[in-house]
């Protein structure tokens, strides 16, 4: 499977919809190169499912900027090695399990761009957990447990002409000039899209939406 397919949002809407069955819980990933439209997908479809969905995102597993310094690594924030995957992938296990009455999840403030603990509470009885984030189909150990935890994984592609334009107007958006907003799209981001993009034939859909326009809360604008 290699070429994105269009669909309306309505497609995805009861695709994701047909996953939900009462009394168990499946996990729905979303994936993608940077700026391709994966928080807000997954946002679109929580608020048409209600009370059967919860959005969980990868980037509220972002290291701290702290810890990035220690590391050596904040020129590369975003990269799969910035991301605590252990944590994450715990994190698929517990809601997998659904032993716990709720879990609570991390969330990425873009505006403090550091994470926010315990922000997303997730009640047992929620059926339907929708993840998205860059590197969910991403081989290796730090990263292939991922995979076997979800019960579909989508590709999100719009084209790199439209995920570029999306992610330079994001990162000016945050208060980055043209020209810094520019190198890091074609710099860090471009790196970072081009080990996502070798992830596309572990998808069980390479979806091409239309452009969604959810508004999201300021504490949740987190990277698509």
């Amino acid at each position: 499977m290699d070429a994105a397919v269009n669909v309306t949002v309505d497609d995805l809407i009861e695709s994701a919809r047909a996953l939900i069955t009462p009394g168990t819980r499946r996990i729905l990933g979303i994936t993608g190169a940077p700026g391709s439209g994966k928080s807000t997908l997954g946002e679109t479809l929580v608020s048409a499912l209600g009370d059967q969905a919860v959005l969980v995102g990868l980037d509220g597993f972002h290291l701290a900027t702290a810890e990035l310094d220690r590391l050596g690594r904040r020129a590369r924030k975003g990269a799969a090695d910035t991301f605590d995957a252990a944590g994450y992938i715990s994190l698929l296990r517990r809601l997998r399990s659904r032993e716990d009455e709720a879990v609570y999840a991390p969330l990425f403030d873009r505006g403090l761009e550091e994470s926010l603990a315990c922000a997303v509470p997730v009640p047992r009885d929620v059926p339907l957990i929708i993840t998205e984030g860059n590197y969910l189909l991403v081989a290796g150990a730090a990263w292939g447990p991922v995979r076997e935890l979800l019960d579909a994984c989508w590709y999100v592609d719009p084209g790199d002409d439209v995920r570029l334009d999306r992610l330079i107007a994001r990162h000016m958006s945050f208060g980055r000039s043209a020209d810094e907003a520019y190198e890091r799209s074609h710099g860090s981001d471009e790196r970072n899209a081009a080990l996502i993009r070798a992830t596309r034939p572990a998808a069980d859909r390479i979806v091409r939406v239309p452009v969604l326009r959810t508004p999201l809360r300021p504490a949740e604008e987190a990277s698509v």
